[in-house]
């Protein structure tokens, strides 16, 4: 597993890495070159964006409840021997129980209830892991049916701008990758700004294509001269 992939199996088991597996290319273009046709998934399924574990909203979700249910418990066990209510429970139940609805305090209450459940509705229901593009399923190489690859976006962005600055006239580049577009902006200190901007298309419309991934992203490109001092 590289630096620039995310490899996980879709199964319970860990699989090996195939000695067949294409290797990236000199540009760092994954796939390029005599590897570019094993990136390309022949069943035309579609990979499914990865999932993010949410470790930490997980944990912190796990640990307020848990500290919460167990204030609450104590309490409750320590009225249940005899003795008296705390004192936040006390006043809990009687400002519940006198507030009107129309308190600010209780709609603010609520809008914030109602915020954090949003949010952890959202949490559960959203892939998440926006870095990660994934790739298609490689072809004609056994074993590799059970793997998912993703490709990390900042490292999609580092080898289009290589690509880009090779262009004859680009002096600097700079490419943004989404999961749908590529914005790319370059400047030209020399050559017709229509020739370098068609020169880009061309070899960064290749190098998208053999990035491999799941969802082709739309191209756009834009080229002006450097500012003048």
């Amino acid at each position: 597993m590289s630096a620039n992939t995310w490899r996980q199996p879709t199964g319970d088991s860990d699989l090996p890495l195939e000695p067949g597996q294409a290797a990236p290319s000199a540009d760092g273009t994954p796939g390029a070159g005599s590897g570019a046709t094993a990136a390309i998934d022949e069943s035309g399924r579609s990979a499914r964006r990865f999932w993010s574990t949410r470790r930490i909203a997980a944990a912190l979700v796990a640990l307020l409840s848990a500290a919460a249910i167990g204030l609450l418990l104590y309490d409750v066990v320590s009225v249940r021997a005899g003795r008296s209510a705390m004192r936040w429970r006390r006043r809990l139940a009687e400002e519940l129980a006198t507030r009107p609805l129309d308190d600010v305090w209780m709609i603010v209450g609520a809008a914030v209830a109602m915020a954090l459940g949003l949010w952890l509705f959202l949490l559960a229901v959203t892939p998440g892991l926006r870095r990660l593009l994934p790739m298609r399923q490689p072809a004609g190489i056994p074993g590799t049916g059970e793997v998912r690859a993703g490709l990390d976006r900042r490292a999609a962005a580092l080898v289009l701008r290589d690509r880009a600055v090779q262009v004859p006239g680009v002096q600097s580049a700079r490419v943004a990758v989404g999961r749908r577009k590529v914005k790319a902006r370059a400047r030209a200190h020399f050559r017709e700004l229509e020739d370098v901007r068609a020169d880009l298309d061309s070899e960064l419309g290749e190098a998208v294509t053999s990035l491999g991934l799941t969802r082709q992203p739309t191209l756009t490109v834009r080229v002006r001269r450097p500012k003048k001092d």
